[in-house]
């Protein structure tokens, strides 16, 4: 099996679409959640949006049929292909990989509330879109798949593109996630579930505490992120800047319940990414926590960390980042595992914000605000668990 080097990053994001811009921001810890939607909704709520601007990626008439999702992961895998610089290949020896949990939520709530609904509302709306898409603006010929697995659709996309390299399958693979489905219905739908976060007036940017005592739920995002990928010998020879390498990778399924998480398959997952990667517990200094700050799923997340961890525990620094830019659901995946590139490379942890008191559940070694410098920090790892019971664990290590 070949090492895997990620070689390009692309994100959009509601902290922008300048992967160090954005890392910049949760490392001073900006919250890009605002209340939505205030005159739509039975009750209020928060959201992390994006401004995007189509018309760099988009003339009108390429518009036509393509929903927000699409746009995002258009733009994303291009920034992505931009950055990794002169990937020369045969296009069938690419791969696209998107993970995307919803689809086009635009257009179906564009079609539910109109009196008319438009044409193309399926191509719109079908989750594989998006990765179409990409595929057709780069002229892709290898693989073009979509995952759609809940919350770690993203991560497991980004496993599968991995392997795939790994044995020699594709040259380069592009591989992420994307998610637009900040729109009334989707919200209303979320509340329903009794997930998303509460807050009072004029609170609503430090709504989302992962860990906290008076943690109620999170706050749902939107946006894209794409990683290239590539075996490490072949970014070496062709002069690639490295930005990390993704050393390891598991994926599990609880097979207990379809939305309580199971620290047992959590752990399973943890364990397959660590063995994988040939590390020991204690040479993980990062973890970009899945850390959705609900009640049920924080503690049975920091118990799996513990079981796998062992005495090395106290030496994992740990942070959510969805406190900042939402839960992107299909996308977080990919958004937190470009975090996490950028933490191994640049040796710096994002804190976990707005945990004034930390539950005695929750007790772990959380990243605190100003205190993200850490020149020991050459491996981290993403968390991403999904509702349905599927554990995806990614492990970066530096170049």
């Amino acid at each position: 099996m070949k090492r895997v080097a990620i070689t390009g990053l692309g994100v959009v994001s509601p902290h922008g679409l300048e992967p160090d811009a954005v890392f910049a921001a949760l490392l001073e810890g900006r919250s890009a959640v605002h209340p939505v939607f205030d005159e739509l909704l039975p009750k209020p709520a928060v959201a992390a949006t994006v401004a995007f601007d189509e018309s760099r990626w988009f003339s009108k008439l390429q518009l036509a049929g393509v929903d927000r999702v699409s746009q995002f992961a258009v733009a994303a895998a291009t920034l992505a292909l931009d950055d990794a610089r002169s990937v020369d290949v045969d296009p069938e020896r690419v791969g696209v990989y998107v993970g995307c949990g919803m689809g086009g939520a635009t257009s179906l709530e564009t079609a539910y509330r109109g009196t008319r609904v438009p044409p193309l509302t399926i191509p719109a709306f079908m989750p594989n879109a998006p990765a179409a898409h990409v595929a057709m603006r780069h002229q892709v010929k290898g693989p073009v798949l979509t995952y759609s697995v809940a919350c770690a659709s993203s991560a497991v996309a980004i496993a599968e593109a991995a392997a795939a390299v790994a044995r020699g399958d594709l040259d380069v693979a592009i591989a992420g996630g994307t998610e637009a489905l900040v729109v009334p219905g989707v919200v209303v739908a979320w509340q329903a579930m009794q997930t998303l976060a509460a807050f009072a007036p004029g609170e609503g940017a430090t709504a989302v505490k992962p860990f906290a005592t008076d943690r109620s739920g999170f706050a749902l995002g939107e946006g894209a992120a794409f990683l290239v990928i590539e075996s490490e010998e072949r970014a070496r020879s062709r002069g690639a800047r490295v930005h990390a390498l993704l050393a390891g990778w598991g994926t599990t399924c609880d097979a207990t319940h379809l939305t309580k998480p199971d620290a047992a398959g959590q752990a399973r997952a943890l364990r397959q990414a660590l063995a994988r990667s040939g590390l020991a517990p204690g040479d993980v200094r990062y973890c970009n926590a899945h850390g959705t700050a609900t009640r049920v799923g924080d503690p049975v997340e920091r118990e799996a960390l513990a079981a796998v961890w062992g005495d090395a525990f106290a030496d994992l620094r740990v942070s959510s980042t969805k406190a900042l830019h939402g839960h992107l659901l299909g996308g977080s995946g990919a958004l937190e595992a470009l975090v996490t590139v950028l933490a191994v490379r640049d040796h710096r942890a994002p804190p976990n914000m707005h945990c004034a008191t930390l539950d005695p559940a929750c007790e772990m070694n959380l990243v605190a605000l100003g205190d993200d410098r850490d020149d020991d920090l050459n491996a981290a790892i993403s968390n991403s668990f999904a509702f349905g019971g599927t554990n995806t664990v990614l492990l970066f290590t530096g170049a």
